[in-house]
């Protein structure tokens, strides 16, 4: 992704987080990953996954517990900065050189005895601190779960990953998913936790100074509920998450693939029709495209037909190709007249 690389002599600078740095302060903070389980659905209604990383803000967490050493180092007469979550760094690098874990084949840093479940944080000093660490071998061996286990096959070699098949991106990426991904999203309304997983590493329970699971948010996000709620609902329910451009159309277009995905005439069936016939009559053409998908998906092509001539080539463009649709048109009789 370019959030940090589109600009390598900024982030592979430290001057970039501090002029005249000198040290590396790294720390890792473990998150719920191994022993939270995949949330159901809520009471039947077609619901959303939320990756485990997305569940709480858990960098703010970090960064609180980094504020102690920074200031000890400030009152001994040094410099000192947070740098965690933001675009200045390649953090992840840092961490390698520090010693704190390698580099998996998914392109996750992975701690010995912990994995992955953890974000990372630095704080940047001109200290002259003395080094504690040095690059860890590589400890994935031969196994390659994560690459086999990728759900649009994004890991295309070992340490590679192609961000533009990345269902961590593409659920937040800006205009259209591309429709050879869409099905592979399933219910994911934001990020994706498949590589993770399936790793070895991650199956421990491990995230000593972390984060209890009893301090964090639900996984699930309600999609019928989603879709009802103007900008500014959106944007105070979930405006921690990236969101590309602030555009919250950009939820509302994942959250109607994720609709196309999950949803069943048996339930909330007709709120989930009344839905997408409120959004393929949207004037927006994101939003229309995926209705349109989204209906296909389902067995309801009949309740689009007229999106066959719509004005914006991208609509038109959604009854190219196969989809292979989850029901059949009657399996929605009774709705569909109504």
């Amino acid at each position: 992704m370019q959030f940090t690389y589109r600009n390598p002599d900024r982030s592979t600078d430290p001057n970039t987080a501090l002029d005249g740095a000198r040290s590396w302060v790294v720390a890792a903070l473990g998150y719920p990953g191994a022993e939270v389980q995949d949330t159901p659905d809520a009471g039947g209604r077609p619901s959303g996954e939320i990756a485990r990383y997305a569940r709480r803000d858990y960098y703010s967490v970090l960064k609180e517990k980094l504020t102690p050493i920074a200031e000890s180092l400030r009152a001994a007469g040094y410099r000192a900065e947070i740098v965690a979550d933001t675009n200045k760094l390649v953090d992840r690098n840092v961490a390698w050189r520090a010693g704190i874990g390698w580099y998996g084949k998914n392109s996750n840093l992975l701690l010995p005895d912990a994995g992955s479940w953890f974000v990372l944080g630095i704080i940047a000093t001109d200290a002259p601190l003395e080094s504690t660490g040095r690059p860890l071998a590589d400890g994935c061996g031969r196994c390659t779960r994560c690459i086999e286990g990728c759900p649009t096959d994004a890991i295309i070699a070992p340490g590679i990953v192609d961000a533009t098949a990345c269902i961590a991106w593409l659920v937040q990426g800006p205009g259209e998913i591309p429709v050879q991904y869409r099905e592979a999203v399933g219910n994911r309304i934001y990020g994706c936790d498949e590589c993770q997983i399936v790793c070895p590493p991650n199956r421990t329970e491990a995230t000593a100074g972390g984060v209890d699971a009893s301090d964090v948010d639900r996984g699930e996000v309600d999609i019928l509920a989603l879709l009802s709620l103007s900008d500014e609902e959106i944007e105070a329910d979930y405006g921690r998450w990236y969101i590309a451009g602030r555009d919250m159309n950009v939820i509302r277009r994942t959250a109607l693939v994720v609709l196309g995905n999950t949803a069943t005439p048996a339930s909330y069936g007709a709120e989930t029709l009344m839905t997408l016939r409120r959004y393929l009559a949207l004037d927006r053409p994101l939003l229309r495209a995926h209705a349109v998908w989204a209906c296909r998906r389902l067995g309801l092509a009949s309740v689009a037909t007229m999106s066959r001539t719509d004005t914006d080539d991208a609509v038109r463009r959604e009854w190219e190709g196969e989809i292979e649709a989850r029901f059949e048109p009657s399996d929605w009789e009774g709705l569909i007249d109504g």
